[in-house]
């Protein structure tokens, strides 16, 4: 997916209230931009960390611009902005570059399901044959070249993997899709420590025959893309 207009460098001054945070352009003025990203954000939010932001064209909007990246440096970003996951998934699908979701007619998307849920993608060859997809989006990196999920307690998360484990229980196929919302990891990692009973329902529903699959995204300035399928730290 294209960035809908060039991205702008700033620093950051602080993230706060979880959706806002203060920049400082180039030129010293200092604005406040939208964060659509509403986990704990480690390592992510220093002081003068370089960002990307983009003016989202709308002057009726009450904050102009959006945080969409991190620039780590030696061109290593990190998609900041987590609704970008879903619409990478989303092209890929439409473009038929992710294999191991191929071979189905059609896909939906935020259909309900479960218990008052929604999942991400529904694909579906007819009425008896579905694969239900949940996409989880991986910024935060601990360990050189780990990504891991979550980076902060997420009883969502941990009902939906519960979700798609009953889906399995009712003969349908259910996929955790990660999405490594960085460049610079090669492998991904539950991360216990931070959220035990999410990895308790994590290793349930891979018993219960939910199947993970991780991919990398491919990241510039200009765009993101899917890029290649990575494997866990621990099989």
């Amino acid at each position: 997916m294209k960035f809908q207009s060039d991205l702008k460098q700033a620093f950051l001054i602080k993230r706060y209230k979880r959706f806002f945070a203060d920049v400082r352009l180039k030129n010293n003025d200092i604005i406040t931009v939208h964060c659509a990203n509403t986990g704990s954000m480690i390592g992510l939010k220093n002081v003068n960390q370089k960002v990307l932001i983009e003016n989202s064209g709308n002057p009726n909007r009450k904050l102009l611009f959006s945080w969409k990246l991190n620039e780590l440096g030696s061109g290593s970003f990190v998609i900041i902005d987590t609704g970008m996951a879903n619409k990478i998934i989303n092209e890929a699908l439409i473009d038929g570059i992710l294999p191991e979701l191929s071979g189905y007619a059609s896909f939906r998307k935020e259909v309900k399901y479960g218990s008052n849920s929604r999942i991400d993608f529904l694909l579906e060859n007819g009425e008896h044959e579905k694969c239900y997809v949940e996409v989880k989006s991986l910024t935060l990196s601990r360990k050189r070249s780990v990504a891991e999920f979550p980076d902060s307690v997420t009883s969502r998360g941990a009902k939906h993997l519960i979700e798609l484990s009953n889906m399995v229980k009712e003969g349908h196929r259910a996929v955790l899709l990660f999405l490594v919302c960085r460049n610079d990891c090669s492998f991904y990692d539950v991360a216990g420590d931070l959220d035990p009973y999410y990895y308790q329902c994590f290793k349930e529903a891979k018993q219960a025959g939910v199947e993970i699959l991780c991919y990398d995204t491919k990241i510039t300035y200009e765009n993101v893309k899917l890029g290649r399928l990575i494997e866990g730290l621990h099989k």
